[in-house]
């Protein structure tokens, strides 16, 4: 059973091919790419695919209230809300959010994301892959193992992560034999997901949101 795992990286995305042991890291044009990707079983994605249209999502503070204390909590940015995938630039994108949630504004990060958000949700399309999930790689890292606390860009972050992943799969070849330029805390991070999607196949996820869907019915909710 294969399985991906999938990170965003430059208005691309890396994509972590699983099965059993051997992982092989992929360079993937868009979101198109990604559910084109042959013979998979799950698509695990580190990127928000339910999304609320008037407010927080309940499990992006789920997933942050997991991670607290870990150092990770503060990657886990919120949401937009969907009416800000029309915006034209970050001015009109914080006015949409504002107007949508009665008053929240829109982060310049979660903004960045907004480009690959729409990518995927263009491409999931209706009614939308049902292979496909919403995961996050820190949650991955400390089910993994507890040790893993450092920021992801240091020696020691990377060191502990690379530490958490060898013994599920091949990690250290899969970076050796990585298509160029990809960087190393994206693979990393798309391993982790793959990681994930291996749990979501195999019935075994934790996953963090209320139950609810979005106007597209797909579920808010992260797994790991």
């Amino acid at each position: 059973m294969a399985v991906l795992g999938v990170d965003g990286w430059r208005g691309a995305w890396v994509g972590a091919l699983l099965d059993g042991r051997t992982v092989r890291l992929l360079h993937l044009d868009d979101a198109a790419a990604v559910l084109a990707v042959p013979d998979v079983d799950v698509v695990a994605v580190d990127m928000p695919i339910g999304l609320s249209d008037d407010g927080v999502r309940t499990c992006d503070v789920a997933a942050r209230d997991e991670l607290r204390g870990r150092g990770a909590a503060g990657s886990v940015f919120p949401a937009p809300v969907r009416p800000v995938l029309a915006a034209r630039d970050y001015a009109h994108a914080r006015e949409l959010s504002i107007a949508a949630t009665g008053g929240r504004s829109l982060s310049a990060q979660s903004f960045r994301l907004r480009r690959s958000i729409r990518d995927l949700d263009d491409a999931l399309g209706d009614p939308s892959d049902p292979r496909v999930h919403e995961v996050h790689p820190e949650l991955a890292f400390r089910a993994l193992d507890e040790r893993v606390r450092d920021p992801k860009a240091s020696a020691r972050g990377q060191g502990q992560r690379l530490r958490a992943l060898q013994p599920v799969m091949d990690v250290l070849d899969a970076l050796s034999e990585a298509p160029a330029g990809i960087p190393a805390v994206d693979a990393l991070d798309a391993c982790a997901a793959a990681w994930s999607a291996r749990r979501i196949a195999d019935g075994a996820a934790e996953c963090v949101g209320d139950g609810s869907l979005d106007a597209r019915g797909r579920p808010m909710r992260i797994c790991w």
